[in-house]
């Protein structure tokens, strides 16, 4: 089963989205609310490359980007081989 991490906030609608795609497809994930804590936020800022934006999203240790980056990987069949380790984005 692939390790997924998500950085989040509760108002965030690409969070949503991001996480409905994921519960779509039957993938547990663990959920980093950012919302309230700088030290958190610092956190996924540093692993993103200097991003700051919600939701950010790591599978198996692959940073994939946002919401958006997540749908198109669903879009183009290249999320289903990342989750398999047989493809690097």
């Amino acid at each position: 089963m692939p390790s997924i991490t998500i950085y989040t906030t509760p108002t965030c609608p690409y969070c949503w989205a991001a996480k409905r795609l994921l519960d779509e497809k039957k993938l547990p994930y663990t959920e980093i609310n950012v919302a309230f804590d700088p030290t958190k936020r610092k956190k996924m800022r540093e692993k993103a490359g200097g991003s700051n934006s919600v939701p950010q999203i790591w599978i198996n240790q692959h940073h994939v980007g946002g919401s958006d980056d997540l749908h198109a990987l669903e879009a183009s069949g290249d999320l289903d081989r990342i989750l398999t380790d047989n493809f690097s984005p």
